[in-house]
């Protein structure tokens, strides 16, 4: 059976992009397969390495991109995916390592009871001194009343999902923050579950790997924040679903 043949209300879609992951990719899509009621697709941001093999050789769905779209770009693919295929629940996650597969249905359990459209696996012990520099400047610029902000461990609903897959969430440079805002711009509730997570098994983060690359971020998604902040309309074509 195919993964659009057996997608129903029910199940969940775990979204995971990936770059040359791998070391990691397949053990973390394993664990979940191992899990009931969860369907995978890794979305492959033009790896050089294995990656595609090893994700397909655990049992998931694969999409190459023809093009590298960076991390919400290929977000993005994997949710438009998931609308197009009938899930109404996804989970975003790393595929490193980092993130708990057996907290997924900590995130999902929320929404399923219809408490809120999004939760987010928050690890505030996790912080680095650069991590933590930069929620501060986010929390002080934003206002927005959110410990983790820069986690990719998140579950979203129908309503969350019709919103981020349309084209007004095409061009969000930074997936953490941006997301964050375009959410709060139209009403959708987030909330945070408290996750244990773990160090990177390989590679290092991409975006506080070092000073420079922390400054740049914050350069780049302050100008993000403080343009788009009061900027966010929906398209008149998306029907965000909140029934």
């Amino acid at each position: 059976m195919t993964l659009s043949e057996s997608a129903t209300n029910n199940r969940t879609l775990v979204i995971i992009p990936a770059r040359n992951e791998a070391e990691t990719v397949g053990r973390v899509v394993r664990e979940i397969k191992d899990i009931p009621g969860y369907d995978v697709v890794v979305i492959d941001d033009r790896s050089v390495d294995a990656t595609i093999a090893e994700a397909k050789g655990a049992g998931a769905v694969v999409l190459p991109l023809v093009m590298r779209l960076g991390a919400w770009g290929a977000m993005q693919t994997g949710m438009r995916y998931a609308l197009a295929h009938g899930y109404e629940v996804v989970v975003t996650m790393d595929a490193d390592g980092q993130h708990p597969v057996a907290a997924i249905s900590d995130l999902v359990e929320p929404l399923k009871k219809k408490h809120v459209d999004v939760t987010i696996g928050a690890c505030v012990a996790r912080g680095s001194r650069q991590r933590k520099i930069a929620w501060r400047f986010f929390k002080a610029l934003t206002g927005l009343a959110i410990e983790d902000l820069t986690s990719g461990f998140r579950a979203y609903n129908l309503a969350a999902l019709q919103l981020l897959a349309s084209p007004v969430a095409t061009l969000l440079d930074y997936q953490d923050l941006g997301v964050l805002l375009l959410l709060q711009k139209h009403g959708l509730k987030v909330s945070e579950v408290e996750t244990r997570m773990s160090l990177r098994v390989a590679g290092r983060s991409r975006i506080f790997s070092s000073w420079w690359v922390i400054l740049l971020y914050l350069l780049e998604s302050g100008l993000l924040s403080l343009s788009r902040r009061n900027g966010f309309r929906a398209p008149l074509n998306v029907n965000i679903n909140k029934g």
